[in-house]
């Protein structure tokens, strides 16, 4: 039996240092308090990691048919930066201005 459940979601579309914020408000949570907090934070990606936090407890579920969501906990979650796309903003006299849009991966592990 597997004692760590992942879920990862790559290449989502926020920088990694606005996910951080809310992963550090979660992480070391059991699974119920985590969704509480999820979805009364106000801010905007919260719904980003409720889904993923959701799949993860689904994942727990599909590997280990015993298991109940509610003795699950965080044990590890992070944001990773994914990379870069570079866009171009144009100005006045032919001149562009770089636009960095930033992607991040953000990991869940759940312990028992």
């Amino acid at each position: 039996m597997k004692t760590e459940i992942k879920a990862t979601a790559k290449y989502v579309r926020v920088s990694a240092q606005k996910i951080r914020r809310i992963l550090d408000i979660i992480r070391g949570r059991t699974y119920r308090e985590a969704l509480m907090l999820l979805e009364y934070l106000p801010y905007k990606h919260c719904k980003l990691i409720l889904k993923l936090l959701k799949s993860a407890a689904a994942n727990a579920e599909f590997l280990q048919k015993d298991i109940d969501p509610a003795q699950l906990q965080i044990s590890s979650v992070f944001a990773d930066h994914a990379g870069i796309i570079k866009r171009a903003r144009p100005r006045a006299q032919g001149r562009a201005y770089a636009i960095k849009k930033c992607y991040s991966s953000v990991t869940i592990y759940l312990k028992k």
